[in-house]
């Protein structure tokens, strides 16, 4: 499994740290991208956010991980921000191996995987030959095709 964690509100790293932890209670995390800082998507006129990919293996069904990852958010202070908007906290899932999760609730793979550099950089550093459902294209693929304009820097 994947998943990416943001914050673009408060402190910014502690609150990557804040959610890491917590996410180490039902994720055996197996490996950390760098942080990345990166325009914000969706909405301009509000901080850049900062993101990091996480991998690993959970025995947490994808609601069960969902809510789990809602409760971190608001632990962290999440209280909304709208669609798009400053978050103290964000943790999506993105990816559970081959999974298909289609669902009013919640959709897997991330919708906005294949075209968020956001997303992509941070995973491609984790694990760039992961194959993306339903198609065979990687994480690798997916980064090099990516016409996302935004601009994404591992600091």
């Amino acid at each position: 499994m994947i998943l990416l964690l943001g914050s673009n509100k408060g402190r910014r790293v502690q609150k990557l740290r804040e959610g890491l932890a917590a996410l180490s209670r039902a994720v055996d995390v197996a490996r950390v991208s760098r942080t990345y800082a990166s325009e914000p998507w969706g909405r301009a006129n509000q901080p850049w956010f900062l993101n990091l990919a996480v991998r690993g293996t959970s025995r947490f069904s994808p609601d069960a991980l969902l809510f789990f990852a809602k409760e971190a958010e608001a632990a962290a202070g999440r209280k909304g921000g709208g669609r798009w908007g400053p978050r103290e906290l964000d943790i999506d899932i993105l990816l559970m191996g081959e999974r298909v999760v289609r669902e009013p609730h919640l959709v897997i793979p991330h919708p906005g995987l294949a075209v968020r550099r956001f997303c992509l950089a941070p995973v491609a550093e984790i694990a760039p030959g992961v194959a993306v459902p339903p198609g065979d294209k990687t994480v690798r693929d997916l980064l090099e095709a990516c016409r996302d304009p935004l601009e994404v820097l591992a600091i």
